[in-house]
């Protein structure tokens, strides 16, 4: 097994909050029709935004 190192940590990190932003995002789109379903948009773009930072730190830290 290879071992992982921080580049490594950093791309698979940014892959799971993409992964999870979308999904959060989805859910406020086609789940909840409330005010719940801004709040869940609102965390999946801040996913998103986190996710963008993370691709941005790879070769960086």
């Amino acid at each position: 097994m290879k071992m992982m190192n921080k580049n490594t940590v950093l791309g698979w990190a940014t892959l799971i909050m993409i992964i999870m932003g979308l999904i959060l995002i989805g859910m406020g789109v086609f789940k909840y029709n409330e005010v719940a379903g801004w709040g869940f948009g609102t965390v999946g773009v801040g996913f998103l935004a986190n996710a963008w930072v993370f691709n941005a730190l790879k070769g960086r830290v």
